[in-house]
Formats: C-alpha cells, structure tokens, sequence
C-alpha cells in the first residue's frame, strides 16, 4: 500500500474576550470616529476574540510587555487546543512522534511547543520542528509538512500546533492604511490538527498531494518590519492581484497533475484573507456560489487568525463532510509571497 497521511482531528481554541468591529478600531489603536468607520465596515469582521480586555491594550508599554502577554496567553490556548485535538483524534499524548508548530505574532525560545511539551504530557523524545515567518500560509503548509514526514513514517502519529495572537502586534501609533486594515481584519486564537500515517486507523481526510510555490518580486507584499516596536505589519494593496494573477493557473495545473479539474472538487478549505481576497479566488477559479461559505463565516465571526484561519476553516468542513470519495483543496498565501495547495480526499 502507497503510504498516505490522514488528519484525524482539529481543535480550535479562542481568548475570552470578544468585541465587537466598532469598538475594535478605536479600543485596540486609540483611534475612532467616522473617519475611520470604512476600514471596519469593508473588513467582512463582525467580531473577533482578543488577548486583553480593550481597556489593557492601552497600558501596554512596548514589545516586551506585548510579548510576555503573548506567552502567557498562548501557551494557555496552545495547551488547551492540543488537548482538545488528541481527545477528538483518540489519541494519548504520549503516542505523538513529532510536533510541529507556527507562530508568527510573537516570539519565544524555547519555542511554545517545547514549553507545552511537559504540560501535555509529550514524551521526552519526541521531535520538534518550530517554524516561524510563514504567517497566513502556515496552516496549510505545517499540515503539507507533516504530510511529507508521515510518508516517511506510516506508522507515526503528529500534531501541528498554530497559535496567532494578532491584536498584541497592532501599533497604536502607527496611522498607516496597513495598520488600519490589519487593525479592522485580524484577530486571536490558536488550533492543533493531528495527523496519522496510513500504518494508523483513521476516519478523516487523506492528504493525497501538496504543492509550494513561491512568486516573483513580491517580498514587499506581506510581511513585518521588526523593530524597537515590535511587528509593524506590512500589507500591500497588491494581495488580491496577485491571487487573481497566479492561483487560479497553480490551482488548475496542480490539478491536472492528479486528473482532476476544479469542478471536480466539492470541498474548498480556503484561508479567509479578506473579502477582496475571498472574492479574486472565486473569480478566478470559478468557484459555485456557495463554496467559500466555511470562509466567509470564519472571517465574519473570528476575523482573519492568519495560519490558524485555514485551520478553522478545515475544522468546520470536517464538521460537515461531503460524501465518501469527494475531493477537497486547502489553500493558502501568506508572506513570501507564497502559496500552499494540499489536495484532500474523503
């Protein structure tokens, strides 16, 4: 037998502060007013979950407090979601081989997932692969890697954990339409996916196929600058074109590679960018009118979560499975600029 991956669970897991897009403008920048109304109403946000009440964004004094908030609050929701994630999967902490895990809105050596390690219950030998940098993409590439690691080893198990804490990178001085976009886009939250070998019993979604691409002269188009500040976003108005410009062949061609067409796929696991985003991948891919809906209610109800996004996305298409032999595509951009394609089949 071909050896094959398989994601046997996904857990996601949210802060307990909600707030409504209207006050999250002015709460989380120190910026309000009319003037400021159109980034909210065109975000496709209506509420997100944040690390702090409102009122503490304020006090923070700079990176280093920002960043010890989000250790704190990520090794909280990390914790949780991995628990969560080997319970829906049957699986006991120590039968994982090999973690991987994402962050790109904080930093932290040793890495989260050596510090959740022991608070899990992970065995002592088990391996680790932090990445950082990949952003928004990092969902749907940590679920690519641990596919290419499980052909290696069929009879392994892995998790990948993500955890984005996006309200603690925003700069309340910053009056830049970059910071105001991100400020009326991005929220927090975290999500772990176990994946099993094909040498392990599984119910869920085989990883059939990934595919990486990177494109040309486009570092500028996400990303941070990193400095005394902490991250101050970098956010092109040219995400939308690009996707327009080079998904819709990547997507046909990756395809076509397996036989298959975009109307062959029944399931899209798509990371909710934005509405613009959303919309340049329907257009160019052609996409039924309701195919993106998961993506639309992740991004209306939790905001854009960078590489946890794909992940809720992918939780609640598992939560509502097409039919025995259907396929799905996951796909993601993020900083790079870069896609991630991961074919699925149920």
């Amino acid at each position: 037998m071909t050896p094959f991956a398989s994601i046997a669970s996904v857990a996601v897991e949210f802060p307990p502060h909600q707030v409504g897009q209207k006050e999250a403008l002015s709460g989380l920048t120190g910026l309000g007013g009319p003037q400021f109304d159109r980034f909210g109403e065109s975000a496709g946000v209506q509420t997100r979950r944040i690390s702090l009440p409102l009122s503490q964004y304020g006090e923070l004094s700079g990176f280093t407090e920002a960043n010890d908030v989000f250790i704190a609050t990520a090794l909280e929701l990390g914790e949780r979601a991995l628990l969560s994630a080997f319970d829906a999967a049957k699986v006991k902490p120590e039968e994982i081989d090999i973690v991987f895990s994402t962050t790109v809105t904080g930093l932290a050596v040793p890495t989260l997932e050596a510090r959740l390690a022991t608070r899990v219950g992970l065995r002592p030998d088990v391996k680790r692969v932090p990445l950082f940098g990949l952003g928004c993409v990092a969902g749907a590439a940590g679920v690519a890697r641990m596919h290419d690691y499980l052909l290696a080893f069929p009879d392994q198990v892995s998790v990948l954990l993500a955890v984005e804490l996006c309200s603690l990178t925003l700069q309340r001085n910053d009056y830049s339409i970059a910071n105001l976009v991100a400020t009326s886009l991005f929220g927090d939250g975290a999500a772990a996916v176990v994946a099993k070998g094909s040498g392990r019993p599984s119910t869920g979604p085989r990883v059939l196929a990934t595919r990486s691409r990177l494109y040309p002269d486009s570092e500028e188009v996400m990303g941070w600058n990193i400095g005394t500040n902490g991250f101050q976003i970098k956010l092109s108005t040219e995400v939308a074109n690009v996707a327009e410009k080079y998904l819709g062949e990547d997507v046909r061609d990756f395809l076509k590679d397996h036989d298959l067409t975009p109307a062959e796929i029944s399931t899209w696991v798509c990371h909710p960018g934005g509405p613009k985003v959303i919309e340049a991948v329907e257009h160019t891919l052609d996409l039924p009118e309701h195919a993106l809906d998961h993506t639309r209610k992740s991004l209306r109800e939790n905001a854009n979560l960078s590489s946890v996004s794909v992940l809720d996305v992918l939780r609640a298409n598992m939560a509502d499975p097409p039919a025995p032999g259907s396929f799905g595509l996951m796909m993601a951009m993020g900083p790079g600029f870069c896609s991630e394609l991961v074919l699925l089949g149920w």
